[in-house]
C-alpha cells in the first residue's frame, strides 16, 4: 500500500509516495509507521548536509541568489562601490546564465562565493553596505 507525505529537507518541501518492500521486493501492507519513511528523510538530509554548497543566514545589505546554480563569475571586487542595478555576480543554471544586480547603493564590504560554488535558492552572494 501506497502513503504519500509531505517532507521538509533543509527548509525545502517534497511531496513523496511511500510503499514499504519487504522480501523480495514485493509491496506489503503499510504497517501505520513512518520508521521507513524518516530514515528516507534522514538519509536525503545528510546528503544534503554532505552537498558542497554555500549557505547562510542573511543581514540588511546581503545579496542573495535568486535561483540555485554554479557561480559563473563574479563581477565586483572587494572595496568597490556599486550603484544600484549594477551587476555582481553571474549563476548558470541548466545551461543558462542569470546576471544578479545590485538591489542598492554602497560599497562590497564582502565576497561569500568564489566561481565555481555551487549556490542554493538564498544563498548570499555580496555583501553591500
Amino acid at each position: 500500500m501506497q502513503r504519500k507525505f509531505r517532507i521538509s529537507v533543509d527548509g525545502r518541501s517534497y511531496d513523496v509516495a511511500v510503499e514499504e518492500l519487504v522480501g523480495e521486493g514485493s509491496p506489503t501492507a503499510w504497517p501505520g509507521s513512518v520508521a521507513a519513511a524518516s530514515a528516507a528523510v534522514a538519509s536525503a538530509s545528510a546528503t544534503a548536509a554532505a552537498a558542497t554548497t554555500v549557505r547562510a543566514a542573511t543581514a540588511a545589505g546581503d545579496e542573495v541568489a535568486p535561483l540555485a546554480g554554479t557561480i559563473q563569475s563574479i563581477d565586483v571586487t572587494q572595496g568597490q562601490t556599486v550603484k544600484a542595478g549594477d551587476p555582481i555576480v553571474v549563476i548558470e543554471a541548466m545551461k543558462m546564465k542569470t546576471a544578479v544586480h545590485a538591489k542598492g547603493a554602497g560599497k562590497v564590504v564582502a565576497i561569500a562565493v568564489k566561481v565555481g560554488d555551487a549556490v542554493d535558492t538564498g544563498a548570499v552572494l555580496v555583501t553591500i553596505a
